[in-house]
């Protein structure tokens, strides 16, 4: 995609939605980086609901380690691969409070110290929390960068680093979150719906996929 192009991609964005935020729930940064880590392989939108009563009760590493493993797995049970998620959650608790005065680091090198936190997990943190410019590369964003041509890469660092490259300076915070929402709700994996897409006429994606047929009245 064209320098221009990517400019006006994201300007499009931008437009229809100023302020992009993520769709994990979280009450502070704590909450955020257990929620990211949650949502490995699992919706934003079922994380969401297993955490709600989590949350109210739990809030700093402390109190999830005096929560405890099993009631953690209580919570978090309708969540795939809870088991393993639920010991990465009090290791890196138990981490934060040993090594971090219970505060979540804000760079990738300390985040990704942290039991169940990989490059992906870190970069939301650092990005939501703390307002870096980083990209974190999901499924959608995977899909949305090589199918439209802005960032295509055979792997999830190759799309970052070239996402990283072609986003200009006003779009880099918000950048991951127009397109893991674009990816989410137009630019779908099975059925793009190309027909109600903004950034269509920009996109290297062939062919657009048509409108589905008006339905009839009996």
């Amino acid at each position: 995609m064209k320098k221009a192009d990517v400019a006006e991609f994201y300007r499009r964005l931008a437009e229809a939605n100023p302020h992009p935020e993520t769709e994990l729930e979280s009450v502070n940064d704590y909450t955020l980086l257990v929620a990211v880590v949650l949502s490995a392989q699992a919706t934003d939108a079922g994380v969401n609901k297993a955490t709600r009563a989590l949350f109210s009760q739990v809030d700093t590493p402390q109190k999830m380690l005096d929560l405890g493993l099993d009631e953690l797995k209580q919570h978090i049970r309708t969540i795939g691969l809870f088991n393993t998620k639920a010991k990465n959650v009090i290791a890196l608790s138990q981490a934060l409070v040993d090594e971090h005065g219970g505060r979540v680091p804000d760079t990738r090198e300390a985040l990704e110290k942290l039991p169940g936190v990989g490059r992906k997990t870190a970069n939301v943190v650092m990005n939501v929390a703390f307002g870096a410019e980083t990209f974190a590369i999901d499924t959608h964003i995977f899909r949305v960068g090589n199918r439209t041509g802005l960032a295509k890469g055979k792997t999830v660092l190759a799309v970052e680093k070239k996402l990283d490259a072609a986003t200009p300076a006003p779009f880099r915070v918000h950048a991951h979150h127009w397109l893991i929402l674009h990816g989410r709700y137009v630019c779908k994996a099975r059925r793009p719906e190309c027909w109600r897409c903004i950034v269509a006429d920009l996109c290297a994606f062939k062919p657009k996929t048509p409108p589905p047929p008006a339905r009839t009245k009996e």
